[in-house]
């Protein structure tokens, strides 16, 4: 608890004492009043204070008003001797008790938005003259070399140059299990460095790193408002001034109807008490607080969990989700190509890779690439000589005074070399060494682990198609498909043909349907704009593509896409539990309370135990490790 919380407890604990001790003291009149005016006044002076300004500013038709409005005015009855000043001061206790839980239910859900706030580093090393000296992260400028020692966080996304450490990510990702980081290593600002002493060759200015994009989306998130929490708000501006009118008509009309046309006993009293029930029966807390409650819990649980969503109303669309369409590379393949397989070699494996290494190490392309990092070793440069790159084919060199031509089906056609094809879904290197068929090799994007399991959880959780776009070639795209179990696949693709497609899936779809896609590369922002909702791969996925998604996922798993479905739909039907929940219960309480069934203690459950009921529910969209 705060400071402000404890103040509100004690205040809660002495009136209720007040309130309990009064009741053993003889006392009438008006030291009766003086004596229980005091705990009435210790229990509710700032709400007295708060609807006396809402009047003076025009603001009068709040909680505050009809909060003041009924407890005054039962103090009145009970002076008059047709009450009992208990009702008033329980009427205030409790709408307290019920404000103290709804304080701390806030602050819950705000604990994990703070949590995230402290990825927000206070400063970076750079070292001058033999010593680290601390600069504003604002500072610095891309490609400076920062020093980030054990204990401290990232302040900027970066490349290590030099060093080995763990880095502990669970702020940024959700996933407590630390990541190993060495010279070559791409790495993000936010993370913690556990153990060794790291440099790191800076790639993005301070305010374009991760960990401000981060904050930028998680400060701004709470003033997107979903349609319910709009809904709410009008409802309330229209509500609460209707049902203050409606009581004082309540309070004058029947009286007058009796005294003038019935020629009876206008009983002033009783009617004026059925008012001011009917008052707080109708304050609105249970809505007006616990519906944005309920998003904002929503929202931090997903944080914790890696998932930023960047407002309360992408929370309502993705809940109704029954399309996810899926970019293929770095989506659900890990972007990263890689030796799958060796095929027909007339040499070693080994010595095969070896050979396309070297003849491949003067290139930067990814193919090359892969073929070194399967070589293992650093490729001797001093080996390789007459090196002679053939554009759209490959590559023909010399190799310890071996020709060898390592490329596609080209290469080998161009040298009359006789090659074999390869009926696996990939890139086929060919070697030809010295005019001879020495065989192929093998390279494939690598399908991430969690990929079929994500969508196998998407159907589960009730997504009703899933699609993949992508520029790959068909055979590749359709062996990826298969082997995750996308229902349909679309190759070949180019960023306009891909946003087309999305345009026809939403022509195709039922209007409540909503259609997501979940892409990572900079070709992937029009689509991720085009979607009803865009989910981006925040760790690897290009500023684009982030900046054009409503849901980032920090980690780059699928896994986390069922994930967020789930919260969504979770954190809505609270919603709508607590808004059927409250007005059930408004409408019956308001029923009793005009037949003067209701007295003051049911006016008190129907406000502030309503409310109490619905802040609990709420804070209950904050939990999601089950899901």
């Amino acid at each position: 608890m705060n400071k402000k919380q404890k103040k509100m407890l004690v205040r809660i604990i002495i009136a209720a004492v007040l309130l309990i001790v009064l009741n053993f003291i003889p006392a009438e009149g008006i030291l009766r009043f003086i004596i229980y005016l005091v705990p009435y006044l210790i229990i509710g002076y700032d709400i007295l204070i708060k609807a006396g300004k809402g009047i003076k500013n025009r603001q009068v038709f709040d909680e505050n008003f009809l909060m003041a409005v009924a407890t005054v005015g039962a103090i009145i009855i009970a002076v008059t001797g047709d009450g009992d000043y208990t009702e008033a001061i329980a009427v205030m206790l409790f709408y307290q008790i019920g404000e103290l839980f709804q304080s701390y239910a806030v602050g819950k859900s705000r604990k994990n938005i703070s949590e995230l706030m402290d990825i927000r580093p206070d400063y970076a090393n750079i070292e001058r003259d033999g010593k680290l000296e601390q600069i504003d992260p604002d500072e610095v400028e891309t490609g400076t070399v920062i020093v980030v020692q054990p204990g401290e966080k990232v302040p900027i996304d970066g490349i290590v140059t030099a060093g080995h450490s763990t880095l502990n990510t669970s702020a940024l990702t959700g996933e407590s299990l630390p990541r190993e980081v060495s010279e070559g290593d791409e790495i993000i600002s936010g993370c913690i460095n556990m153990n060794g002493v790291l440099k790191i060759r800076t790639t993005k200015e301070f305010g374009e790193s991760t960990v401000s994009k981060i904050l930028d989306l998680v400060e701004n998130a709470s003033s997107r408002k979903s349609r319910s929490e709009a809904f709410i708000s009008k409802f309330a501006r229209v509500y609460t001034p209707a049902v203050c009118f409606g009581a004082l008509a309540l309070a004058i009309l029947p009286p007058l109807v009796r005294m003038l046309a019935m020629g009876i006993s206008p009983e002033w009293g009783n009617w004026i008490y059925r008012a001011l029930t009917f008052l707080v029966i109708s304050c609105p807390c249970a809505l007006v607080i616990s519906i944005p409650l309920s998003f904002f819990a929503g929202l931090g649980g997903a944080s914790k969990e890696g998932i930023l969503i960047k407002g309360s109303n992408y929370l309502e669309t993705l809940s109704q989700t029954k399309i996810v369409v899926f970019d293929k590379t770095g989506t659900l393949t890990q972007g990263v190509f890689e030796v799958n397989g060796i095929h027909h070699s007339t040499l070693e494996d080994k010595k095969l890779i070896e050979y396309a290494a070297l003849a491949e190490s003067a290139s930067s392309h990814p193919i090359s690439k892969s073929l070194q990092r399967a070589y293992g070793k650093t490729p001797d440069r001093s080996r390789v000589s007459d090196v002679q790159e053939i554009s759209g084919n490959g590559i023909i060199a010399k190799v310890d005074g071996t020709e060898v031509a390592a490329g596609n089906a080209k290469l080998m056609e161009r040298l009359g070399v006789k090659y074999i094809n390869c009926h696996h879904a990939g890139t086929i290197i060919h070697i030809a060494l010295n005019g001879q068929y020495a065989g192929h090799i093998l390279i494939s994007d690598i399908v991430k682990p969690t990929s079929k399991a994500a969508v196998n959880a998407l159907k589960h959780a009730g997504v009703e198609k899933t699609v993949m776009l992508t520029g790959d070639s068909r055979s590749a795209a359709k062996q990826a498909a298969d082997e995750i179990g996308i229902d349909e696949v679309h190759s070949e693709l180019l960023p306009a043909d891909k946003v087309a497609e999305v345009e026809a899936l939403i022509g195709s779809k039922p209007d409540k349907a909503k259609l997501a896609f979940v892409g990572d590369g900079i070709n992937d922002a029009p689509v991720l704009s085009r979607a009803d909702i865009g989910i981006a791969m925040g760790a690897m996925g290009s500023d684009a593509a982030i900046e054009a998604a409503d849901v980032v996922l920090m980690d780059d798993d699928p896994m986390k896409i069922s994930k967020a479905i789930k919260i969504s739909r979770k954190c809505l039907r609270i919603v709508y539990e607590n808004i059927w929940f409250a007005i059930g219960i408004k409408l019956i309480c308001l029923a009793l309370g005009a037949l003067g069934i209701a007295n003051m203690w049911l006016a008190v459950f129907a406000d502030v135990g309503v409310m109490i009921i619905a802040v609990l529910n709420a804070i209950r969209a904050l939990f999601v490790k089950k899901l």
